[in-house]
């Protein structure tokens, strides 16, 4: 199977990068921005028809889109998950055989939900912040593209490689420098909210799987269960062996790590932060029915893994 992969150098796409590139039978080609990319093109500036032409040469018969924007201001992010969803749609449309799309979609499109239950595909998407809206605007364009596509609606990733602004990739370098000039507090955002966080080997599987399957429409990919992010840091904290103290600045919101890159966190605190929202958790009774597909990384074993890596990190 040819695949052509677009965003492989983000948090999530290098981890289906590294899958798809160890299975046998599979030609991944990978498209983007940087000098790693085999085919060098900017969604957000090209044109479908340039990128239809690099299409036709590559000929995938699924296209897997792991790029996008995490922050910047309102039109940045309209033009990284809005407009360059658009241009990949029409690209497609315009090949001579078109691929099939899998799509990375964010439970930010969600917006604050009911706490106590799970969020299924078929709730009403309220996003709050130019992230979530952007994300949903690119989730409805492949939606009405025509095309044989597939959202998968990702919750909070974490594990290994963690974005330094992400929740868990502060919290591992707080913990890393508290360590080494012995101090005894690290200072944390709001930890009050429940997430639903799920470990970025378990997402790049349902990208794999969602790349052979036949299923169409929206997919929850998440763990199914919320906990709170305090419990959550805790188990960070005991990985690390750290005995001081975490102190919450309620004025912060915490950003899921599909909503931070590794551009430091001034970067994305700089930016306006977005209403926070409580409670996250994924209803994901389709990923297992129509995927085969259920998580394998127990959180506290993501959550020493991303410490493992951090400590070891020169």
């Amino acid at each position: 199977m040819r695949v052509l992969l677009l965003g492989a150098d983000g948090f999530i796409g290098r981890r289906v990068a590294d899958r798809l590139l160890a299975e046998d039978g599979l030609q991944v080609t990978v498209l983007g921005r940087g000098d790693s990319a085999d085919i060098r093109f900017d969604l957000a500036a090209g044109s479908p028809g340039a990128l239809a032409r690099f299409l036709d040469a590559v000929a995938p018969q699924v296209v897997i889109n792991c790029a996008g924007a995490t922050y910047g201001t309102s039109r940045a992010l309209i033009r990284a998950n809005t407009l360059a969803v658009a241009t990949v749609c029409e690209a497609i449309r315009r090949s001579r055989e078109p691929a099939r799309l899998v799509h990375v979609g964010s439970a930010a499109e969600y917006g604050p939900a009911q706490p106590g239950g799970p969020i299924p595909e078929s709730a009403e998407p309220r996003p709050v912040g130019p992230y979530g809206v952007s994300k949903l605007a690119g989730t409805e364009l492949v939606l009405s593209s025509g095309l044989d596509a597939l959202v998968l609606r990702v919750f909070d990733v974490v594990g290994p490689g963690s974005p330094t602004a992400s929740l868990f990739g502060r919290l591992a370098e707080g913990l890393r420098r508290a360590l080494e000039q012995d101090e005894d507090q690290v200072r944390m955002p709001d930890l009050s909210g429940y997430r639903d966080f799920v470990d970025v080997r378990d997402v790049a599987r349902a990208i794999q799987a969602a790349a052979v399957s036949a299923a169409t429409g929206v997919i929850n990919i998440g763990s199914g269960h919320a906990v709170r992010a305090r419990e959550a840091a805790h188990l960070l904290v005991r990985a690390s062996g750290f005995e001081g103290t975490i102190g919450e600045d309620a004025r912060q919101v915490v950003l899921p790590a599909q909503q931070a890159l590794a551009e430091g966190a001034r970067a994305i605190e700089a930016r306006q932060a977005p209403e926070p929202v409580q409670w996250r958790q994924a209803d994901v009774r389709t990923a297992r029915d129509r995927l085969g597909w259920r998580t394998q990384v127990p959180l506290e074993e993501s959550l020493g893994d991303v410490w493992l890596e951090t400590a070891c990190r020169v």
